[in-house]
């Protein structure tokens, strides 16, 4: 490679990476916990459910719970399981009668138990998983500011991620065997970033992408609905067949009772390992009310696979079916591939837990790439002004991200202790609790001391975990483990083993000497 190629990779790679590197480390280390959002909420709420994505749900039962409370007559009602718990996502949009109140016209969305039909409002639901599924693309920013910028990190990270393969290119075999943690410190640094990156490669760059498509998908997508639908984004999603069909909505009452539990179960009898995920009733009690029933295939079955059947309820007739074994389609296959690669929601837990190594070793690679470039730009010939601003630039960025590890061990512990935390609490603990941390570490001026002190803190209070939640909820990790209460056990015992690495790294670190 020439210089010049080799000077533009270089500085392309090291821009890119140094602009993002406090956002992407925020990005991976949260969405890594995200990999066991399910689990998080489960054990926050001392519950253990079915592992599967089926919904759980007397629809009947449920049904006429709802029509006491909300008057269902008219409207059309979406029933879905977003994450594997005890509560299934309720949609109701207005009713479409007329003469209604004006109450019963107005839209409404909560969580149901599936169970003894409590509702919850999101806020009520809120829970330390959510808000580490949504701080890993900056959900509590007002959208769509905090969409784009996770969106054009994702997009920066893949700029850095190509430019160090071609920057590492000639000598990546070579590279990806060389590592000298006794050198000086700049070596140590520069080995475990070219190491770990390449035994990261893959999964970094599946990340990339996917999370640049899913963030910034509006801005690509926008020209192409004002060049080809006139501006009409209805039609491109009905095209892409977001849209469900509009069924009209006669005003007259359904002349028959019906049965929705018998469609549902019809529905899935049609197939062999063929999950329910999504219900969705139009017209609700009209005489041209209709059922869809959505579902996929079981994982090791088929990886991409939406089955639909449309039943007319007055006669039980089906009015649209879509086959998931044989009419998989390449639509199907562009919008489910990318979803299934990204939330690693296909393998069991031992897909997850890999996928949280792989991220935690990301986050590693952002930092070590962090200290290349402070310990480059501490050399004697540089202006003090400058090294003391190299310094100060690093040490703010190091406090940003490493006191994520210890403010996360604490929330579960405060999201236990308090249960349950309303939303705004929650993030006054932890978005309270991270800052008096960063401002602390910026004051101490030390990154040594912010490094271990934060391995330290996070494995104590990783140990204190399961040891709250015994003493809370009675639910001691081996208990969960007989009662089979899986979801619970594996968190405590996740932090059991990740304070235990933690705190076996805090005590191996030795101070690298910079020369």
């Amino acid at each position: 490679m020439n210089n010049r190629n080799y000077n533009i990779y270089f500085h392309t790679h090291t821009v890119s990476g140094i602009v993002i590197s406090v956002a992407l480390f925020v990005i991976f280390f949260a969405g890594s916990f995200s990999f066991f959002r399910d689990e998080i909420i489960n054990w926050e709420r001392s519950e253990s459910t079915a592992l599967t994505k089926e919904i759980q749900l007397d629809y009947n039962n449920a049904l006429q719970h709802l029509d006491k409370k909300y008057i269902l007559h008219g409207r059309n009602i979406t029933i879905s399981k977003p994450s594997i718990e005890d509560r299934v996502a309720v949609s109701m949009e207005g009713t479409k009668d007329t003469l209604a109140p004006a109450k019963q016209k107005e839209g409404q969305f909560f969580y149901l138990n599936n169970k003894n039909y409590k509702s919850y409002t999101y806020e009520e639901s809120y829970s330390l998983g959510e808000l580490l599924y949504r701080l890993h693309f900056f959900a509590q920013i007002p959208y769509p500011i905090g969409y784009y910028l996770s969106g054009f990190t994702a997009l920066f990270f893949l700029f850095a991620i190509i430019t160090g393969v071609l920057l590492h290119w000639n000598k990546i075999v070579s590279n990806f065997y060389m590592f000298r943690p006794k050198e000086k410190l700049k070596t140590l640094w520069t080995d475990a970033h070219t190491a770990l990156g390449m035994i990261d490669l893959p999964f970094q760059f599946v990340y990339a992408v996917t999370g640049a498509f899913f963030m910034i998908k509006l801005l690509i997508v926008a020209p192409a609905v004002m060049a080809l639908y006139g501006g009409d984004q209805n039609k491109l999603y009905k095209e892409l067949e977001y849209i469900d069909a509009d069924y009209k909505f006669e005003n007259k009452k359904l002349a028959n009772p019906f049965n929705v539990n018998e469609l549902v179960a019809k529905a899935k009898s049609n197939w062999a390992d063929f999950e329910i995920t999504r219900v969705f009733i139009q017209n609700y009690g009209d005489a041209n009310m209709h059922v869809m029933v959505e579902g996929e295939m079981l994982n090791h079955k088929k990886f991409t696979e939406i089955g639909k059947i449309d039943f007319r309820v007055a006669d039980g007739k089906v009015i649209a079916k879509k086959d998931p074994v044989s009419q998989t389609s390449y639509l199907d296959i562009v919008k489910n591939v990318l979803y299934r690669i990204h939330f690693g929601d296909y393998g069991g837990y031992a897909l997850k837990i890999i996928s949280f190594i792989l991220g935690i070793i990301t986050c590693f690679v952002i930092i070590s790439g962090v200290m290349i470039w402070l310990v480059a730009r501490q050399k004697n010939n540089l202006p003090e002004k400058k090294r003391r601003f190299n310094a100060v630039v690093v040490r703010i960025y190091l406090a940003i991200c490493l006191s994520m590890y210890p403010i996360t061990a604490l929330a579960f512990i405060g999201s236990k202790i308090f249960y349950p935390l309303s939303q705004s609490n929650l993030f006054t603990l932890y978005f309270g609790g991270w800052l008096l941390l960063i401002i602390f570490f910026i004051i101490k001026k030390d990154d040594s001391f912010t490094n271990k002190f934060c391995l330290i803190s996070g494995s104590i209070l990783g140990f204190l975990i399961p040891v709250t939640n015994g003493i809370v909820t009675g639910n001691w990790f081996w208990n969960s483990f007989m009662q089979n209460k899986i979801q619970i056990f594996f968190i405590d015992v996740f932090w059991i083993f990740l304070a235990s690495i933690s705190l076996y790294v805090a005590y191996h670190l030795k101070p690298k000497n910079s020369n």
